[in-house]
């Protein structure tokens, strides 16, 4: 529009035409939204970074640590210690010990674990176990990392699992071997 001349009502003359001040120009639509987007696209790309590289990896860390832990314990006795403790006890035939067994508990997707350590005991059993030494971890590793947190929770649980362990060693071994399951360490985290 273009300027026009004024009247000035008192003394009738015209006064000359004035510009008018041109429009701000209007930010365009999507500089506008420059920093909506921005914050869209950065927040998940950011959170996924953190969780990827920071809180996942110092999560497995601290959920290896007890594994590091029981695999350095683990030593190979010097000669002539396999058939006598740490003080010099003679080990009863009839006794098998498991030390610092850690497992990831199912349906935690890893997030938790239990750690035993329990002592099976039967007429032979120290033999049985040694001699199918790797087939007796198997069994244990299997039925424990089967065991839910929820199966834990419940009343008797350890119960359950001490006749679950012992009917596996039995199948496994063929024969009825084991009497018993004792859990001197019980831990779950």
């Amino acid at each position: 529009m273009p300027p026009t001349a004024k009247s000035d009502p008192k003394d009738g003359k015209e006064t000359p035409p004035t510009a008018e001040a041109p429009p701000a120009p209007a930010a365009s639509g999507v500089k506008a939204l420059l920093p909506l987007i921005a914050a869209v696209v950065l927040a998940p790309a950011l959170s996924f970074a953190v969780a990827e590289f920071v809180l996942v990896p110092r999560l497995r860390a601290k959920l290896n640590a007890p594994e590091e832990a029981a695999a350095e314990k683990k030593t190979e006795p010097a000669r002539g210690q396999d058939r006598h403790g740490a003080k010099g006890e003679p080990l009863d035939p009839a006794t098998f010990e498991y030390k610092d067994v850690v497992v990831n508990l199912a349906g935690t997707m890893g997030t938790r674990y239990l750690k035993t350590s329990f002592v099976v005991t039967g007429k032979g059993v120290r033999s049985a176990f040694e001699s199918e030494k790797v087939r007796m971890a198997d069994a244990t590793l299997s039925l424990l990392s089967a065991v839910s947190l929820a199966d834990l929770e419940q009343a008797g649980a350890k119960n359950v699992l001490r006749g679950k362990l012992v009917n596996a060693y039995n199948q496994a071994l063929g024969k009825h071997v084991v009497d018993q399951v004792y859990f001197s360490d019980f831990v779950i985290q």
